[in-house]
């Protein structure tokens, strides 16, 4: 995610559509798990791996804007919803099965490298097939030029600082979840019972309701959207963390697959309604990068502050931080779709 802004300045220089662009980076994370699988020692497998995995990461901002291009504007919630419960029955199922496989022949990893490769190298030629344009040539080739739309941008500059806020306190309870539910210092369950209520009943809820929030997308004005979000990521990490009770953990897993079946479609198209025609892939590459940091810093500090807050404590900071992010978007609340289509009324817009 922290490469994005280079990937979006990239491709810009030299002039090729966003799908053909995301389309060779996938094809470069292919030859890097064969390599891993060609290879099967420490240092090739660590570079390869990474790197491959990094290709799929930095390409989002070109997706986003293959999306703005392909996907009509009253149905793109719904549209790219459809292909993320694809993307988590796929991943559900195939987890379950490689696990099963690989469950005492670990030595076999190898075929699961040409396995990644293979899908990578199938994604590619399907993005290479898929109708865009390429994005508008600058002669800045600094990578962090599209930073000048924070500074110019107020609203998204708000939006952006509402996203940081929200995803930071929701990046670091993640994996303290696993530490809440598994260490011998809290509730000490099985690794089946953390996997249940970790991964299984989110994803549960998130696959069943994501549908709806793609409709909601297209339909809702989008701060009333982000604020319901908001609301339910705050509820959902408070009653996880403040139960000790199978139905508490129960509920407070389902409250976050609910609002993260929405997250996913809100992170993934909101700039489409707000940035100027041909500027998406730069508004997202901002989103992308910044997400990227607090990916990097949230879990850190949680495992910091883990040794000198409670848990309950880290709950409620942590649910503090989402309704600061929530009160800075209520003024924006009457404004919802009209705050898209250049940069003139953008500015007119968050004034």
């Amino acid at each position: 995610m922290l490469l994005s802004p280079l990937v979006v300045t990239a491709a810009s220089r030299i002039g090729w559509p966003t799908s053909i662009a995301a389309s060779r980076l996938l094809a470069l994370g292919s030859v890097c798990f064969l390599l891993a699988a060609a290879l099967p020692v420490l240092p090739v497998y660590c570079i390869c791996a990474v790197i491959g995995m990094a290709t799929s990461s930095a390409i989002i901002p070109l997706l986003t804007h293959m999306y703005q291009e392909n996907y009509p504007e009253k149905e793109r919630g719904r549209r790219f919803s459809r292909t993320f419960m694809i993307r988590i029955l796929v991943t559900v199922l195939f987890s379950e099965m490689v696990g099963r496989v690989l469950d005492g022949h670990l030595h076999q990893f190898p075929w699961l490298m040409v396995v990644f490769a293979a899908t990578f190298g199938a994604a590619s030629f399907c993005l290479s097939q898929c109708p865009t344009t390429p994005l508008q040539r600058e002669e800045s080739a600094h990578p962090f030029r599209a930073f000048r739309f924070v500074r110019e941008d107020k609203l998204f500059r708000r939006t952006l600082i509402c996203w940081m806020l929200m995803g930071f306190a929701n990046l670091m309870m993640f994996p303290l979840r696993v530490e809440y539910l598994g260490s011998p210092k809290f509730l000490n369950l099985s690794v089946q019972m953390v996997t249940l209520l970790v991964l299984v009943i989110p994803n549960i809820a998130r696959l069943a309701l994501s549908p709806l929030w793609g409709h909601l997308f297209d339909r809702m004005n989008f701060f009333a959207l982000r604020v319901t979000l908001n609301i339910g990521f705050a509820l959902g990490i408070l009653t996880f963390f403040t139960s000790n009770s199978l139905l508490g953990l129960i509920i407070g897993g389902v409250i976050f697959g609910i609002s993260n079946a929405g997250g996913d479609v809100a992170w993934s198209l909101w700039v489409t309604k707000f940035a100027p025609p041909g500027r998406v892939a730069d508004y997202m590459s901002v989103h992308t990068y910044l997400t990227g940091c607090r990916g990097v810093l949230a879990p850190l500090l949680a495992f910091y502050l883990i040794h000198h807050w409670t848990l309950w404590a880290m709950a409620a900071f942590s649910a503090a931080l989402i309704i600061g992010a929530t009160l800075l978007l209520l003024p924006e609340l009457k404004f919802g779709a009209k705050a898209k289509s250049s940069a003139p009324l953008l500015e007119e817009v968050s004034e």
